[in-house]
């Protein structure tokens, strides 16, 4: 169609104009679903309903999950894949709902002073629906520690790491308070390093204070300024309580000096001291230079009305220490009465387990040994519980001053107090029964502390046995070395002494009989020097060669037990060839080669087989299996050449016909 030139023109204008962005038009909406009819329509929106109530949409999704996938979110990109990495323990929100439940159940165990039941509940409940939380296992722990359980206690710590529990700075600071209690300083300190290299936490002022105590208890007072001056060097704070374990080693060494220097430290950094619980180390301080005047002065100071020191229960009792040892009794009766009185728990705590500790050895210094038990006993009207260490410590200051039977009574009061007596506990009665001649009753201290479960070191058994000896009490020697033998490690020494008293009264084959249950145990302990000292028992009676013969008849014994078990060995073996045989014929194979290969595949079947420790089974398969599915190579050759035969009549009956 042809333009005109007006209309041309008019175009060109149009086109040379700048191009403006305009809206486009709008155009009807159209419906993407149709419905033919209104009863169609009304359908779908019923279905859409029903399908709204069982699948909720996903806009109602997306303001749900936010706040749930969203700190999983955070944590993913920086959360550490490799395997080795240090584990963070859970938070305390972690100990909730049914964990929460089985916290509270293990603690009333606790309470209940079944710590064999607690201990085994958390065990079974790692691999469960309610696994345990760290606080928990860390409960179990604290009980243990609480009464010397140092075996278990590691045993279930050990347990736990296997088990992937990520430990807490406190389940660290029971293991090392552990280590520091059984005297082993450098594996608490090793501990301590591991702790600062590898955990994902620091560790807390606590974890100072118990090493540094621990090192103080056994002698190490140089060391323990060291890691003072360490804990220093990390930023934490100067700490009085570390303070007066530090000044209380001084005095153990008698360094006053060392005392009134740390004392001057401490108030350098933190400038008044208003914690009482230095109190009692710069006493003994003033009163180890002769400064008893200073010494009651500081006390004086400390305890007046309206005072500024804080004075807690430990910081009274080592006040009461101070004053028991140096000849202050009256005063420290005195202050105990008042601490009794200030006893409002749980506003106020002015007595604890120690003070009745320190009380004790107070009236025990005075020989006022009644009074101490009188104290001991109304421990429970303010709410303290005696353990085993206070037990201990009493029964120890009534044995060494000649009253076993108020010993014996404490001792007997222990089980309905729910405390357990320790090895401690009857070593100290077996000693002391020793002493009062009481032979028989040391013997059955020492045989119920072997059936409670507690092991006694070689020590104890050795005093044992040479008690019964010193009374002639040969057989009950023997029997308690029978009895002790497989469970402690025995020298040379308890060896000799044995075999020495048996000698002495004639039962030299008492002794051959201990020599050859010492070369079926562990040969290596029947050493030459012991060989030596038996042959020299046994050639007072010309009875030398006997030892030598007993030795040869144990060798030839072990050699010929090993020819059985070879032999044995190889009749099982050959037994196991036999049956591969028998389930594989020869006619599935069809040549010699064949037949080779198949003994070269079963001999390869066998050793397998022995490997696996499956030899007897099938041997039972091929003795359960009936000759007419599984016969041997001759069986087979019979049937194929029976086969042969009846084919052969057969031809000859048709050539017949």
């Amino acid at each position: 169609m042809a333009l005109s030139k007006a209309s041309f023109f008019t175009h060109l204008k149009i086109l040379t104009k700048p191009h403006l962005h305009h809206p486009p038009p709008p155009f009807l909406s159209l419906r993407r679903l149709s419905f033919a009819t209104p009863e169609e329509a009304a359908a779908e929106r019923r279905r859409r309903k029903r399908r709204l109530r069982i699948e909720p949409p996903l806009s109602s999704l997306r303001h749900q999950q936010p706040q749930q996938v969203q700190p999983q979110s955070r944590q993913n990109p920086n959360q550490n894949v490799n395997p080795n990495a240090p584990k963070i323990p859970e938070p305390v929100s972690a100990l909730s709902g049914n964990r929460l439940n089985l916290h509270n159940r293990i603690l009333g165990l606790i309470r209940a002073n079944d710590l064999e039941e607690a201990a085994l509940l958390t065990r079974h409940s790692i691999y469960s629906n309610c696994r345990p939380t760290i606080f928990t296992v860390n409960c179990v722990l604290a009980a243990q520690l609480r009464q010397s359980r140092y075996s278990d206690l590691l045993s279930l710590h050990r347990f736990i790491t296997q088990a992937g529990v990520a430990a807490n700075v406190v389940t660290h600071n029971l293991l090392i308070n552990a280590y520091l209690d059984c005297r082993k300083t450098d594996t608490a300190l090793e501990h301590y390093k591991q702790l600062i290299n590898d955990a994902p936490f620091n560790p807390s002022p606590t974890t100072y204070r118990i090493l540094i105590k621990g090192l103080v208890d056994n002698g190490k007072v140089e060391r323990a300024m060291e890691l003072k001056e360490e804990m220093l060097g990390k930023g934490f704070e100067a700490d009085p309580v570390v303070y007066s374990y530090l000044m209380l080693g001084h005095v153990k060494d008698s360094n006053a000096d060392g005392v009134f220097e740390l004392y001057e430290e401490l108030k350098e950094k933190l400038g008044d001291v208003d914690d009482g619980v230095v109190v009692g180390s710069l006493m003994k301080g003033y009163f180890m230079r002769g400064m008893e005047k200073e010494a009651m002065e500081c006390y004086a100071e400390a305890v007046a009305e309206g005072s500024k020191i804080r004075m807690s229960a430990v910081s009274f009792n080592s006040v009461l220490d101070a004053l028991n040892k140096n000849g202050k009794f009256d005063e420290a009766m005195s202050l105990f009465d008042r601490m009794l009185a200030e006893h409002n728990p749980p506003r106020r705590l002015s007595v604890n387990l120690g003070s009745y500790n320190v009380m004790v050895d107070g009236f025990c210094g005075e020989g006022r040994f009644k009074d101490a038990i009188e104290v001991f006993r109304k421990m429970g009207e303010t709410r303290c519980r005696p353990d085993t260490l206070s037990y201990n410590n009493l029964i120890e200051q009534l044995c060494n001053n000649g009253m076993l039977a108020d010993a014996e009574e404490l001792y007997g009061e222990m089980a309905n107090k729910g405390v357990n007596p320790d090895e401690f506990t009857y070593v100290l009665l077996m000693d002391t029964c020793f002493k009062e001649s009481r032979t028989e009753d040391a013997a059955g201290y020492f045989r119920k502390m072997v059936e409670t479960g507690l092991r006694p070191n070689l020590a104890v058994y050795n005093r044992l046995v040479d008690g019964l000896v010193k009374v002639g009490k040969i057989d009950e020697a023997k029997s308690f070395y029978d009895l002790m033998v497989k469970k402690l490690k025995m020298d040379e020494a308890s060896y000799k002494f044995m075999m020495n008293t048996l000698f002495e009264v004639g039962k030299h084959d008492e002794v051959l009989k201990m020599i050859g249950d010492m070369l079926d145990d562990d040969p290596s302990e029947f050493t030459t020097d012991l060989l030596e000292f038996v042959k020299d028992g046994l050639r007072k009676e010309g009875r030398e060669e006997d030892v030598v013969k007993l030795m040869e008849d144990k060798e030839r014994e072990k050699a010929e037990a090993r020819a059985k078990e070879a032999a044995a060995a190889e009749a099982a073996k050959a037994s196991a060839k036999a049956a591969v045989s028998s389930l594989l014929p020869s006619k599935l194979f069809g040549s010699k080669g064949a037949e080779n290969e198949s003994d070269v595949f079963s001999e390869k079947t066998v050793e397998s087989i022995s490997v696996n420790g499956e030899v007897k089974d099938v041997e039972k398969e091929s003795i359960g299996d009936s000759p007419a599915e599984f016969g041997s190579e001759e069986a087979t050759k019979d049937n194929n050449s029976a086969d042969i035969d009846v084919k052969g009549d057969d031809r000859a009956e048709q050539e017949t016909v």
